[in-house]
């Protein structure tokens, strides 16, 4: 993810990893995105979910559970928040 903006090779192989899963109706999460710019490109591709920096520092399952609870998700980021988060959250909960 680091260099997608950029790199005209890594766009290529990125591009093509979202088309062939989509094509295998499959879901595509993006790990590492760190900047808005890799955000914005990834959106531009339809990428079903996105994961890094850009959201959050790694988190202990309780502080991810609180956080979700908080909703403390930033505006711009919430094109990528689901329905899903309330069965998220209960399963978490769950964690010890």
């Amino acid at each position: 993810m680091r260099e997608i903006s950029t790199d005209t090779d890594g766009a290529a192989i990125v591009t093509a990893i979202i088309t062939l899963a989509h094509a295998l109706r499959l879901n595509v999460i993006a790990e590492g995105v760190e900047t808005e710019e890799q955000l914005e490109y990834l959106r531009s591709l339809n990428c079903d979910e996105v994961q890094g920096f850009l959201f959050s520092k790694p988190l202990a399952a309780n502080d991810f559970t609180e956080l979700l609870v908080e909703r403390r998700r930033l505006s711009s980021r919430s094109d990528y928040s689901t329905s899903r988060l309330p069965a998220l959250r209960a399963s978490l909960q769950g964690v010890g």
